[in-house]
């Protein structure tokens, strides 16, 4: 049986965060916005009905509970939540904290700009920020 492994593609471009029950977790290198990647943990998803039924739950609740981490690494005036696959077919979902005249506000971020990678220090310090933050918001949403 193959193992799970994130695509290249997205390990190129990202780094690693945490893995949920679900997920792995990894922080898109573009400071230009706060942008994490969900990537189901399951050897050949591609779509979201490839997911069993308790893991497409477990997906949303996962996508709820960083979704709401991801406003408190900067300011955030809305978050948008996309699966394309256009480019890597492996099933990941983008959560990413817009901000009104963010460098594409209003419209979606994709192909806008350069990549401005996150200076190492500060790469360090917002993956261990969104660690805490989630691991807030699954700790939180556990006992509600």
């Amino acid at each position: 049986m193959t193992e799970f492994e994130v695509d290249p593609r997205l390990v190129a471009d990202s780094v690693a965060v945490m893995d949920l029950p679900l997920c792995a977790v990894r922080l898109v290198d573009d400071s230009r916005w706060p942008w994490l990647l969900l990537i189901p943990r399951r050897v050949g998803v591609r779509e979201l009905f490839d997911l069993g039924p308790a893991d497409r739950a477990l997906l949303i609740e996962e996508t709820a509970a960083v979704t709401r981490a991801i406003t408190g690494v900067g300011p955030c005036d809305k978050t948008n939540v996309a699966t394309l696959g256009n480019m890597v077919a492996q099933m990941h979902w983008h959560v990413i904290a817009r901000q009104v005249g963010d460098p594409a506000w209003p419209g979606p971020i994709w192909g806008i700009g350069k990549t401005v990678p996150y200076p190492r220090a500060e790469r360090v310090l917002t993956v261990e920020t969104v660690r805490v933050l989630i691991a807030t918001e699954i700790a939180t949403s556990v006992t509600e």
